[in-house]
């Protein structure tokens, strides 16, 4: 199994490793044209040491405003402020300004060791090295500082193992993270193309991806289950005061104006079709749109 090493700021691994994340954005100061299968392990070697502090699998990449990027990941990012994520962004670009698009790596699973169990990386993964590389997890030197990370790392409460190493190294097994709240946020943005299904809405701070099915129902995070809404929509669409029926079309409950005498802009809206993504696997699920409109719209 072939896995991604990427070169890794220590600070950045110290703050998830205070905050217990396990799903993490991986931000680069520039779009990249990064191409890896879900759930390709990612192994975050040490920048200046010849040292690995863990590891995370591979869910998303995308690029995004820092301040989506801030919004959806928080602390998460591995600082603890946007403005400080302004600041490393600008002093990695040495200082340029202007564009703040970010390259976003989503990494699910993340688990970072205790600073004192790194895991020695192998003679060729060179300390001064800034760019990232692939390798062959099935053998030789990296096969033993996979199965060194995954022998290291504190058991998740209420996790089976990710995978099995019985006798030498073992080989790798394929898994499948799943998809924790950031990523599903981001795929939900790129399958509707960045624009609110119901208005065409496109300023981004101002979307937001709604389940269909409340997590606590579903306890799952798959872009099936969600709609690009903008954020007002969105809180109506929570609380069932509009839907979108399995037919696709947006509907708005009466509730609206007798509780609130009000709601002319949403009523404008009655009726209209919705837009949904091309790509038939990113399409709603119309037993979850069923359930809304019949379980949670005030109709």
């Amino acid at each position: 199994m072939r896995g991604y090493v990427a070169v890794t700021d220590p600070d950045w691994l110290r703050r998830l490793a205070a905050r217990g994340v396990r799903e993490a954005n991986f931000w680069q100061p520039r779009p990249s044209p990064l191409r890896l299968e879900r759930g390709t392990p990612w192994i975050f070697k040490v920048r200046g040491t010849n040292l690995v502090g863990g590891y995370g699998f591979f869910t998303y990449r995308t690029e995004m405003p820092a301040g989506v990027a801030w919004e959806t990941f928080g602390p998460a990012n591995g600082v603890e402020s946007f403005e400080e994520l302004l600041r490393r962004i600008a002093s990695l670009r040495h200082g340029a300004t202007g564009d703040d698009t970010v390259g976003c790596v989503v990494l699910s699973d993340v688990t970072v060791l205790d600073e004192r169990n790194y895991v020695p990386a192998p003679i060729d993964w060179k300390p001064q090295t800034q760019l990232g590389r692939y390798d062959d997890l099935d053998h030789g030197d990296a096969a033993r500082v996979w199965s060194e990370l995954v022998a290291a790392s504190p058991p998740a409460v209420g996790a089976s193992p990710l995978l099995s190493v019985p006798g030498g190294f073992g080989k790798p097994a394929v898994y499948l993270p799943r998809l924790g709240q950031g990523a599903f946020r981001l795929m939900v943005m790129d399958a509707y193309d960045r624009r609110c299904a119901i208005t065409g809405e496109r300023t981004l701070p101002a979307l937001d991806a709604a389940h269909i099915r409340p997590f606590r129902e579903r306890e799952s995070h798959e872009v099936q289950n969600g709609i690009l809404m903008r954020s007002d929509i969105h809180r109506l669409f929570d609380q069932g005061y509009v839907t979108v029926t399995p037919d696709l079309r947006f509907r708005v409950s009466p509730q609206i104006r007798d509780q609130f005498n009000n709601g002319i802009i949403y009523y404008d809206l009655d009726q209209r079709p919705v837009r949904v993504p091309e790509v038939e696997e990113q399409k709603p699920d119309v037993s979850a749109l069923e359930w809304h409109s019949t379980s949670l719209y005030r109709g």
